[in-house]
């Protein structure tokens, strides 16, 4: 994992580690989408990820959708 999910968990407002292993497992799939997608894994930043968690996780069941602002922000990385 390259990124701090202590950081990540800080940049989404959740506190104390019950929610680690989901919000762990977000994280990788952010990641692994960047990496996918042509990110060195050298620029995936903890923004970038908590941004993409905070974009698919959604405990209430709601769809889920990358935003906008990821997939510009991803492209961007890419170059």
């Amino acid at each position: 994992m390259y990124t701090d999910i202590e950081k990540i968990k800080l940049s989404l407002g959740v506190t104390g580690n019950y929610m680690d292993a989901v919000l762990t497992e977000y994280a990788e799939e952010v990641e692994g989408f960047l990496i996918s997608a042509g990110v060195p894994p050298a620029k995936i930043t903890n923004g970038i990820v908590a941004q993409g968690v905070k974009d698919l996780w959604k405990p209430d069941g709601a769809t889920t959708m990358l935003s906008d602002y990821f997939i510009q922000r991803a492209k961007q990385l890419t170059l």
